[in-house]
């Protein structure tokens, strides 16, 4: 079942990255090659500021009850105009405990469980607008199409693909089905993060020149757990792909600030991997006491830290990281840099400055922080906080996708960002296989993201009526 399945997955990964190894054979020169796979689309329907009919009540349809969609579940009965009408998880166990959790709120969702293909008939149930993903990464994409052919908007946990034809599977039928297909990425909803893209918007750091984003994350423990992970899918993927697999949570916010898809578009991208110097050994030293372990020896396992770096059409440079195997501790940088001063958020305390002599001073930080903090922020904030997930940014997320559906309101993010944002993973595989040779990003957004306006409206100059109770 596992080689089966660790097979599928670089398969599938080599396929959608076009990984055509003889096709640069005894190539000596570093030279622009094109990987064959589609660059661009004639687009259908434009998702981007796209407004579907408002929902006085959102009937939420929850796939995968485990850690992320049990989390889920914990937020959204706090949000007003919620309904969780249905669970699905392959676990009954899973299933049960997150419909005995809701049933304390008031809701009674149908449980679809202990088949493999039982969540699509959550899917097929006509008392759900929302289908919210929470399985492993290579069941995202899938289920999202599988939610949008059945009329249902699609919100799914990140990565929202994994290959260039997922990410174009998504793409083409958001278009055509008019569904919304959003990547809850929480990141863009954390406080610091949408405090420097208002002050981006208002043109503080000037003309923006470069940016930098990471998941560097310590989570061989995890990795290496028989519990954390159902059938011990998230070191599955480690071990069978080498790029950059997470690089939403560094990207999305700079890629906001940098209205990607919204005014610029990424060109193309160079990647780089170390190799692995810990997870090889870790399957060693755990296989000696436990023959559970030896399956997981000897595999080609990522490398330790992957750096990108992509340029967009306007000569900006964004630069991403993932390394989720070193004793490091976490960050995600979030800086931004441009020609009147530079933001980072990591290491804690966030700073920023406007010279080149000296960070800015906290009381001067607090000034900016009471000039700069959104009206989201303003309105819901503390209330997010309290319920928490992740600080806070979890429940602002889920909040404002719902505020979103019920006044009819286009998203923040659209299928353009999860397709282009999860492109990464694949384009990184394709330029580390290949010497870390440039490959060009698809334009998923047909050429509209050159009149596409920026749809994080932070200054919610609608909606925002919602409820956190």
């Amino acid at each position: 079942m596992k080689t089966n399945r660790r097979d599928f997955i670089k398969l599938a990964g080599l396929a959608g990255a076009g990984l055509a190894g003889s096709q640069i054979a005894g190539c000596t020169e570093r030279k622009m090659i094109e990987p064959p796979f589609l660059l661009s689309h004639n687009q259908v329907f434009n998702m981007s500021g796209y407004a579907a009919p408002e929902l006085e009540t959102v009937r939420i349809g929850i796939i995968g009850v485990g850690n992320r969609g049990f989390g889920a579940l914990r937020r959204q009965v706090r949000i007003e105009g919620v309904k969780i009408t249905a669970l699905a998880d392959l676990n009954p166990a899973n299933a049960s405990r997150g419909r005995e959790f809701v049933r304390q709120f008031g809701h009674e969702p149908a449980v679809y469980s202990g088949g493999e293909d039982e969540w699509k008939k959550l899917c097929e149930s006509d008392n759900v607008d929302l289908v919210y993903i929470c399985t492993p990464w290579h069941l995202h994409a899938s289920q999202s199409v599988y939610s949008m052919e059945n009329d249902k908007h699609a919100a799914t946990e990140i990565p929202a693909a994994q290959t260039m034809d997922e990410c174009w599977w998504l793409v083409e039928t958001s278009e055509r089905t008019r569904k919304h297909c959003i990547m809850l990425e929480n990141v863009c909803y954390d406080f610091f993060e949408m405090m420097t893209l208002k002050m981006a918007r208002q043109g503080y750091f000037g003309d923006l020149v470069h940016g930098e984003g990471a998941y560097i994350h310590d989570l061989m423990d995890l990795n290496f757990s028989k519990t954390a992970f159902a059938d011990m899918w998230r070191l599955e993927e480690n071990s069978t792909r080498n790029g950059n697999l997470y690089p939403m949570h560094g990207l999305g916010s700079i890629a906001q600030i940098m209205d990607i898809n919204y005014g610029d578009r990424m060109d193309y991208l160079v990647s780089v991997s170390s190799n692995d110097f810990m997870m090889g050994r870790r399957a060693v030293e755990l296989a000696r006491e436990d023959d559970f372990w030896h399956q997981y020896v000897g595999l080609d396992y990522r490398g330790n830290m992957n750096t990108s770096i992509i340029r967009t059409g306007k000569g900006r440079t964004i630069m991403l990281q993932h390394d989720v195997s070193s004793p490091r501790p976490y960050t995600r940088i979030h800086l931004i840099s441009g020609t009147k001063g530079i933001a980072r958020k990591y290491p804690a305390p966030a700073r920023i400055a406007t010279s080149h002599r000296s960070w800015i001073s906290d009381e001067e930080f607090n000034e900016l922080e009471e000039k700069y903090t959104p009206e989201i922020t303003r309105r819901v904030g503390y209330m997010a906080r309290q319920i928490g997930g992740h600080g806070g940014m979890d429940t602002m997320m889920d909040w404002r996708l719902v505020d979103c559906l019920r006044n009819g309101l286009p998203l923040d993010m659209t299928v353009y960002d999860a397709a282009l944002w999860s492109s990464i993973i694949p384009l990184s595989e394709w330029s580390v296989a290949n010497r870390s040779m440039p490959v060009d990003v698809p334009d998923f957004t047909g050429g509209s993201w050159k009149t596409n306006r920026p749809l994080m409206d932070i200054m919610l100059e609608k909606g925002g009526n919602t409820k956190l109770i």
